[in-house]
Order: structure tokens, then sequence, then C-alpha cells
């Protein structure tokens, strides 16, 4: 079980989603002397993946969970 809340998993999906999109504009860059490079695109894209799951499957059990009627005898 994930200690994230659905909000949260969103706010780093949002953030994830966009560092995949400084990677597919450049891997690397040099500023100067400096050379930089940019976190791995498959690493991302994989949590990226993970992370859309983790929230499905939250908002899934979420809304069954309100949507299921129990019946039963007061004990």
């Amino acid at each position: 079980m994930t200690a994230f809340t659905v909000e949260q998993l969103r706010d780093r999906l949002t953030l994830y989603v966009a560092a995949e999109a400084k990677i597919l504009a450049g891997q690397s860059y040099q500023l100067g002397d400096r050379r930089l490079q940019r976190a791995d695109l498959a690493e991302v894209t994989g949590e990226i993946r993970r992370l859309s799951s983790e929230i499905a499957r939250a908002e899934s059990s979420a809304s069954g969970a309100r949507g299921r009627l129990r019946y039963g005898m007061p004990g």
C-alpha cells in the first residue's frame, strides 16, 4: 500500500510528465565548460506508467467502496 494520497500521486505524475518533456527536448546540454545530463528516459517513463496504474487502482477502489451496499442483520 502506498503512503501517498491520490492528490500527491497526481502531483508526482505531473512532475514526471514535465521531466519526460524536458528529456525529450534534449537529453543533455552544455553551459560553458559544464555538461549536464538529464535523468534516464526509460526510468522516467516507467515511473509515469507506475504512477498512472497506482492512481487508477486507488480511484477504482475508492469508487467501488462508495458504490457498495452491505446487507445484514444488526448483531
